[in-house]
């Protein structure tokens, strides 16, 4: 196992520990494991493509790790009345439509090669920011007004955005259309 992956594997650890955090109130520890798991993706990315550490497992376990502490955090925060329900159920509706349709692909025999949209990652980059700003309004009781409205349009704008550019890309995969293209083509 490469350290890039072990570092992969002690973020995926940190999820519950920011969960417990925010459900028993210690919104200080809460932010700090968000902090901490941001900077370990940082890490195990560098060391990954600046180590020859790259691996099938890392290409699976990442994401993974992003996206389960992510969604778990939108939720709990949704739950907490921290962030807008229709906002929570878009972020987890998109993410759930996009593995329905890798799962489909596969079944049919046309599997989707995983590759990120810019859009995406605009909308990954603009998510994590959202969190850990509420995270952080939490942790110091801090009041910043219409940040976080403006935060959270933003990326209510851009999970629909991307969820419709990967819809495209998807029906145009699984229909034939463009192949050899890329889908930011």
């Amino acid at each position: 196992m490469t350290v890039a992956n072990m570092i992969t594997i002690l973020r995926l650890l940190l999820v519950p520990v920011v969960i417990y955090a925010l459900l028993t109130g210690r919104m200080g520890l809460a932010f700090a494991g968000f902090v901490i798991a941001g900077v370990s993706d940082g890490i195990d990315g560098f060391i990954a493509r600046h180590f020859n550490q790259r691996s099938e497992l890392g290409s699976y376990l990442d994401p993974m790790a992003d996206k389960l502490l992510l969604v778990s955090v939108f939720v709990v925060l949704g739950l907490m009345g921290e962030l807008p329900v229709w906002l929570v159920i878009a972020v987890v509706s998109r993410d759930a439509l996009i593995v329905c349709a890798v799962m489909l692909s596969t079944v049919m025999g046309n599997p989707v090669a995983m590759k990120p949209l810019m859009i995406s990652k605009a909308n990954t980059a603009i998510q994590i920011v959202l969190a850990g700003f509420v995270l952080a309004e939490l942790a110091f009781q801090l009041d910043y007004g219409p940040v976080r409205p403006g935060l959270v349009f933003l990326s209510g704008l851009l999970t629909i955005a991307s969820a419709a550019a990967y819809l495209v890309a998807w029906l145009r995969h699984m229909s034939g259309y463009g192949e050899g293209e890329t889908p930011d083509s």
